[in-house]
């Protein structure tokens, strides 16, 4: 039989330090807060190394007392609560007394404080949890605290660690956050040695957020408010012009504290569909001011989750308010003042006086838009894409140079009359041959087209069973494959943007980035840095269709930054192939019978016809004597 042991203080605070200290983010949390509670104006974050190597933070604060140096160390010792009743009404963001413990720990720390009134400040080092020395020095008011070799005793911990580019990125995004909630404290990022933020504490809101997240997005943001006795809520929420593809832009506070709730984000993105068209995820920062004993911050280790008292009144307030300020934001735009007014009037009188063509204007209704391509538009340039592409194998073209430099390349699409003196009668005999020697081996029977039912599906038949294909999906598939194999064989075919676009992104989307350079030019990507976080997109993947170059890198972006970590680059490739889909036809596209027989001959061939890129399917089939016992002519 086992026996119970009473673990040491050392191994206790180790394992507290699993719980607290998961990464080098959750230091740098922990460590601002103190700043925070200890009445700091300015706060200064020095990491190197992705914060393993270095983590420095500089505050103004009010210091700690020398004779509570060596005890701010011991587990559970704090200056926040005395009893048990203060949990129910904390108004500081740290209450626990385990962070620097914990930190200490797993770590080497040097302290160095000084309170005001003192002559000296006091230094104190610790390694792994034990005190190497305390000494006085000279030193500003306020305390710095350096963490170095985190981890450096827990080697299991710092396996999991994710490369020094992505833990930067984790502390930058925290960062942001606490800068957010305490727009009056002026915070500096420095990754070694570069600054990569700078808050100035002016108290403004959207001063922080437009330092943070750039000029389009706080040029974008709509305010709202609503104060109560019991609870409090003010904050922005962007525009659908700014909403994303990921949740990174939300930010929630309650007190001050950044927290993840479901609830809370719910309201807010339920509020924002009834004003908006587009499937994406809206910005906002969210402030809630609620009395300490009507929430509960102590159900999560590292107090990023809370329990509210009366939940469903919090949704409740939270959508009321976002969707009365998105409401009349929508007014707004429509309201006419009243000088404006009489114009309007003198101008529908000139306008009943106007005879109109009756005719003429069903006959402007019924054309086709200029900007939808048909299928056999797109195949046309399909098949001119692998003209191209037959020309560079055999020598005869050089993509960089003629493509790029070519002006039947404009910033939006590659049209056949710009290029066909380009591309010789012989080359096109030569590409025929070619695809006729690699023809692949059909995936299914050849289909009797029968027609196409509510403008979205073909219909089909083959010895006796019935073939339904989503047209969608199965150009998508289509696009798909061929995309992916170019960024396989390193064929891609670029268009150089007759001007480059500047896309500015927050220092978040831009460690992502840099993550996934390689990725981006492997697929077709030429980008270049700007200057601070803005890079310049010089050529993009010839896609079919047109092209809007800035949400396309950032909508991939977003995709790859919602795999998460550790993800492989094939992973990342079938992403972005996914992206260059958008071009397929759509559904209630009206298609002839050549252009569906075309489709779907071109899916017989390809490797997986029968799913989408999604994982949706393409094809579903009835057999003959599946219908006939739906009809009940079978028993």
């Amino acid at each position: 039989m086992k026996r119970i042991n009473l673990l040491d203080e050392n191994t206790s605070n180790k394992i507290a330090a699993g719980e607290v200290v998961e990464r080098p983010s959750s230091v740098v949390k922990e460590l601002i807060e103190n700043s925070i509670d200890a009445e700091a104006k300015n706060i200064t974050i020095e990491i190197e190394e992705g914060g393993i190597g270095l983590i420095r933070i500089i505050d103004d604060g009010i210091g700690i007392h020398k004779d509570d140096v060596r005890k701010a160390f011991l587990p559970h010792a704090t200056s926040k609560i005395k009893t048990v009743e203060d949990i129910y009404s904390i108004n500081s963001l740290g209450f626990r007394g385990e962070a620097l413990a914990s930190i200490a720990a797993v770590s080497k720390v040097l302290l160095k404080t000084k309170i005001d009134g003192e002559e000296f400040g006091t230094a104190i080092s610790i390694e792994g949890g034990e005190i190497k020395y305390t000494s006085e020095i000279g030193t500003n008011k306020g305390t710095i605290i350096e963490v170095r070799d985190l981890f450096y005793n827990v080697p299991a911990r710092l396996k999991f660690l994710k490369s020094s580019a992505r833990e930067a990125s984790l502390i930058n995004d925290i960062v942001n956050r606490i800068a957010l909630s305490h727009p009056d404290i002026s915070f500096k990022i420095y990754n070694n040695g570069k600054k990569v933020l700078h808050t100035y504490g002016t108290g403004d809101l959207k001063d922080v957020i437009r330092t943070i997240y750039g000029k389009k997005i706080s040029d974008e943001i709509i305010y709202f408010e609503s104060m109560g006795d019991d609870i409090s809520i003010y904050g922005y929420i962007g525009k659908e012009e700014i909403a994303r593809g990921s949740r990174n832009n939300q930010s929630i506070f309650v007190n001050g504290r950044y927290i993840k709730n479901k609830t809370i984000v719910a309201a807010v993105e339920n509020a924002f569909k009834s004003f908006s068209t587009v499937n994406k995820f809206p910005f906002f920062v969210l402030f809630i001011n609620v009395y300490p004993e009507f929430v509960d911050v102590n159900i999560h280790p590292t107090k990023a989750e809370i329990k509210f008292k009366e939940e469903r009144g919090v949704f409740k307030k939270v959508f009321d308010t976002v969707h009365k300020s998105l409401k009349d934001d929508v007014f707004n735009d429509f309201f006419i003042p009243e000088e404006e007014k009489i114009k309007t009037d003198v101008e529908e009188e000139k306008i009943q006086e106007i005879s109109f063509n009756i005719e003429f204007i069903d006959k402007v209704k019924e054309a086709p838009s200029s900007n939808n391509l048909s299928y056999i538009d797109i195949k046309k340039e399909e098949e001119i894409y692998q003209n191209l592409k037959s020309l560079k194998e055999e020598g005869k073209l050089n993509l960089k140079a003629n493509i790029n430099n070519s002006s039947s390349f404009n910033q939006n699409v590659i049209r056949e009359n710009n290029i066909n003196s380009d591309i010789s009668n012989e080359a096109i005999k030569e590409d025929a041959q070619f695809r006729s020697v690699n023809n692949k081996t059909p995936k299914f029977p050849p289909l009797k087209i029968i027609g196409q039912f509510n403008k979205t599906y073909i219909l089909a038949e083959y010895d006796e069973v019935l073939y339904m294909i989503d047209q969608h999906a199965a150009h998508e598939k289509i696009l798909f494959e061929k995309y992916l194999k170019s960024i396989e064989e390193g064929d891609i075919i670029v268009q150089k943007l007759l001007v480059p676009a500047l896309i500015d992104l927050t220092t978040d989307d831009y460690i992502y980035y840099e993550e996934n350079a390689s990725v981006f030019a492997k697929a077709g990507f030429t980008v270049e840095n700007f200057g601070g976080n803005t890079i310049a997109l010089k050529e993009v993947p010839y896609f079919v269709g047109k092209l809007d170059p800035k949400n396309l890198f950032i909508n991939i972006l977003d995709n790859i930054k919602s795999l998460g970590s550790g993800k492989t680059t094939e992973v990342k490739y079938n992403k972005i192939a996914t992206m260059a889909c958008k071009a397929a036809v759509k559904a209630n596209d009206s298609l002839t019978t050549i252009e569906m027989e075309k489709l779907i001959d071109d899916l017989r061939y390809i490797d997986d016809p029968f799913h989408c890129p999604h994982g949706r399917p393409v094809i579903i089939k009835f057999t003959n004597y599946e219908l006939e016992k739906k009809f009940r002519r079978i028993v």
